[in-house]
């Protein structure tokens, strides 16, 4: 970890004294620990029934086809109940009217080849309902406003419909970023089927935004190609499961800390949340009545921070048949399931093998991942499957011997090879975290990843932090092919700190330790990637459609190019996120 001098953090404060009356920084009264895990222990689990999100079609029909559609989503706050017991919370949801507007938002189906406009609405009131940094790189607004932009992530679409950090507005685009370009944004669904998700993706305001729940799920299919797998289909056996921790104030409002961690730098950035309650798809521990049969869960981490290892009591296995937006070329049974921060998988759960009348889904990951305190009680549980008791004879789905294919990872085609590397920064005085950065460098600093549209690269990911960091490329897809641990790493991070220079610091010769092997249920083209603290992790990254082998159906070269980050929302905001510009 680097050192961050004195007189820099009094510089900051300076400027915190400028900018909190301006940002809307609001210190709430303090709140223990304590408090926050006794609220949520009140909240008996599984008392509330799981829900199913609205549905909104991404396409029209047209005599009887498929064809083009254009929706237009809004942003608003309102009241959601997260719990029978817990009085009704004030959000930021998405939804297509402020009544119909849901924590997390409705789930747009779209199908493949059928292209989608998207206007994006901002109703936010003039200031936000959560406390936020302004001491970090931020979206401020000189006539205030709760400034938002839309990222769908995993998907493959043009540079101005990116949701780029910068192209964020204001209610009623009253005040646009610099890198604003149009209120409607293009979603070609030239990519193979799969599950993504979209969210906010507004300048040092990620976390917060989120946390408010600015989140949904967006599924793309085709039936042509999806149906003969015979996977678990239909609204009750084909689910999406959007993962989210909360920590709540008795009168129901959400909490987020107003302090930071190291607040004579930043008077409330801290380096991860974590929630006590646990909520799946805006619900705290709910359940699910379900038959004995198969079921497809769609399993979407939109935690802050929060990596979850999943498992059910009754000892079933998942069939993993998908991660991120691909399938795997076969499946994979696992009985534990480690989620990432914005990783999704793609699992069957077959219900008529089930010993128990119930099952638990539980979590078992450290917090922070992967070294810190294992999960208590409350965040240690996640929903409750309840079995009907007797088996559904006509259930005709499978989980099939092979499921779908893209392009070899062939790693020797790599046009380049690059060292991306992660950086933890630490105040002198206190040893606290100030700032993160990729190879040494911030957002506003020019691209140095500049790949080709349609050419392989092979990123070798170094982590000299002590966190897993779930790396996320927006447009491209990519696969991790093996993990080696860095031996004499204290030696070769003091090099680091020094030169920011891996081949000067001879890495080869510190990458060199034990390989970590990739899960088989990783092994496909996702679009986030865990980075392991203390190893080398080797990256293919496509540029291309990876289900053609083809280039982009748009010029991907075109302003303001895209980003890539870690995907712990308060480490991206941060600043551990990078520009990538794609070149001809």
């Amino acid at each position: 970890m680097v050192p961050v001098r004195a007189e820099v953090a009094a510089a900051l404060l300076l400027l915190v004294a400028a900018a909190g009356v301006a940002a809307g920084f609001r210190p709430e009264p303090p709140v223990s620990e304590d408090t926050l895990e006794k609220v949520a222990a009140s909240l008996d689990m599984y008392v509330d029934v799981l829900p199913q999100m609205p549905r909104v079609l991404g396409y029209s029909l047209k005599y009887g086809r498929p064809a083009p559609a254009h929706l237009n989503i809004g942003m608003y706050q309102k009241k959601w109940k997260f719990h029978r017991d817990l009085p009704a919370t004030t959000v930021f949801a998405f939804g297509t009217s402020a009544e119909s507007a849901t924590f997390p938002g409705p789930t747009v189906e779209a199908l493949q080849g059928v292209p989608l406009w998207v206007t994006w609405e901002n109703h936010l009131p003039d200031r936000h309902i959560l406390p936020w940094d302004p001491t970090v790189p931020t979206a401020i607004p000189r006539a205030g406003g709760v400034p938002t932009v839309v990222h769908l992530h995993g998907g493959v679409h043009p540079p101005r419909s990116d949701g780029h950090a910068n192209a964020w507005f204001t209610a009623g685009f009253r005040e646009r970023g610099p890198a604003w370009a149009s209120p409607t944004y293009a979603y070609p669904n030239a990519q193979s089927p799969g599950v993504l998700w979209y969210h906010d993706h507004a300048l040092g305001l990620t976390r917060a935004n989120l946390l408010a729940g600015l989140l949904g799920a967006y599924v793309i299919r085709n039936p042509a190609v999806e149906a003969p797998l015979g996977l678990p289909c239909g609204d009750a056996f084909d689910r999406v499961l959007v993962l989210a921790d909360r920590s709540f104030y008795a009168d129901g409002s959400i909490y987020m800390n107003c302090t930071g961690v190291n607040p004579r730098v930043h008077p409330q950035w801290q380096p991860e949340y974590f929630g006590e309650a646990v909520t799946v798809n805006g619900k705290a521990w709910p359940f699910l009545p379900v038959a004995r049969r198969r079921y497809r869960f769609r399993i979407i981490n939109a935690s802050n921070a929060r990596f979850f290892n999943l498992s059910l009591t009754n000892g079933l296995p998942f069939h993993v048949v998908g991660s991120d937006t691909s399938y795997l070329p076969r499946p994979a049974a696992v009985t534990h399931l480690l989620v990432a921060v914005a990783e999704a998988f793609d699992v069957v759960v077959d219900f008529s093998e089930s010993p128990t009348p119930e099952a638990e889904v539980v979590n078992t990951a450290p917090y922070p991942y992967p070294d810190g305190d294992a999960p208590s009680g409350l965040s240690g549980k996640v929903m409750k499957f309840v079995v009907a008791p007797e088996k559904v004879w006509d259930d005709r789905s499978t989980v099939p011997a092979r499921l779908l294919e893209y392009v070899e990872v062939a790693k020797e085609e790599a046009a380049q090879r690059r060292y991306i590397v992660m950086y933890e920064y630490e105040d002198e005085a206190t040893g606290s975290p100030t700032h993160l950065y990729i190879n040494g460098k911030r957002l506003e600093d020019p691209a140095t990843e500049t790949p080709r549209a349609g050419t392989t690269e092979v990123w070798e990911v170094i982590n000299l932090t002590q966190d897993n960091h779930p790396l996320h490329l927006h447009l491209a897809t990519f696969q991790a092919v093996r993990a080696r641990g860095l031996v004499g790493l204290e030696e070769f991070k003091r090099c680091m700190e020094r030169l920011n220079d891996a081949t000067r610091c001879d890495v080869g010769r510190h990458a060199v330790g034990e390989e970590a092997a990739v899960p088989e249920h990783e092994r496909t083209w996702k679009n986030v990637v865990k980075i392991a603290p203390g190893f080398m992790t080797t990256v293919v990254v496509k540029f291309l459609m990876v289900d053609t082998g083809r280039t982009y159906p748009f010029d991907a070269t075109a302003e303001p190019g895209y980003v890539y980050h870690c995907h712990i929302l308060d480490h991206e905001d941060n600043a551990m996120i990078r520009p990538l510009k794609l070149i001809k």
